[in-house]
């Protein structure tokens, strides 16, 4: 009972506070491009959906956005910029329950917000919500995000290691590179999305709650998975140098 007061406590302390709005901001950023260069391209070409210039383009918004979006929160927040992210440091004991809970409001809020400032500015555009095609079963799309997101969440486990030096520049490139390829490789199918927070903020403004489980499902099991493995398994915290596990 100790235990959960202090956790309590400690996060409602002004550097929480502060990791909060730095989520909010981060994460608006980022929803605010992902979703904005998708609108964009239905803007300029009629038949979006079909386009590989638009895949292209979709894909690099948002690995710039969410480099960007870890970069400016990383020293502060952690730069989590997505639910799942916070899900799975939260399972590998690198955040508190009640801290990670305060997190995912300030990310969903966050990506509510910058839906609907898109959708003021744009004079009532239509915001897109994540889908799937009718090919496709919520298994198969929930399988296919929660890969991907495992393929996030454990990069952004690796480039936040303090083990592997200090977390430049480089960290969230690897970080939006690795979600710009997903897009690529999903968007026909689930939309590439891998963040619970952007597609909810889309689906509430855009209104359709259609196949929404399948984002948050997927992402929150891939990301659980990937925070178990690198930390236990790949590259546990007590584990011994090379030279002493081949006896040299």
């Amino acid at each position: 009972m100790a235990s959960l007061t202090s956790r309590l406590e400690h996060s409602v302390k002004p550097d929480a506070l502060r990791s909060y709005l730095a989520e909010f901001i981060s994460t608006f950023f980022f929803v605010l491009a992902a979703v904005g260069a998708s609108m964009a391209s239905r803007k300029m070409v009629p038949d979006a959906t079909t386009d590989p210039s638009t895949l292209v383009a979709i894909a690099i918004a948002n690995a710039f956005a969410l480099s960007v979006a870890v970069y400016i929160s990383a020293n502060i927040s952690g730069g989590h910029v997505n639910p799942a992210v916070t899900f799975g440091m939260a399972v590998g004991g690198h955040i508190s329950v009640p801290m990670a809970i305060f997190y995912w409001i300030s990310q969903l809020l966050a990506s509510v917000m910058a839906c609907l400032l898109l959708k003021v500015s744009t004079v009532s555009q239509h915001v897109p919500t994540h889908g799937i095609p009718q090919e496709m079963t919520g298994f198969g799309a929930s399988l296919l995000e929660g890969v991907m997101t495992f393929a996030l969440v454990y990069t952004v486990y690796a480039a936040g290691d303090p083990r592997r030096g200090p977390f430049g520049a480089i960290g969230p490139l690897a970080i939006g590179f690795i979600a710009g390829a997903n897009v690529l490789a999903s968007w026909p199918f689930t939309g590439g999305s891998m963040n619970p927070a952007c597609s909810f903020g889309s689906a509430l403004v855009g209104g359709s709650f259609k196949n929404q489980a399948v984002y948050w499902v997927g992402p929150l099991v891939g990301a659980a998975l990937a925070g178990i493995l690198y930390d236990n398994v790949v590259f546990p915290v007590q584990a011994p140098g090379l030279a002493d596990r081949v006896g040299v």
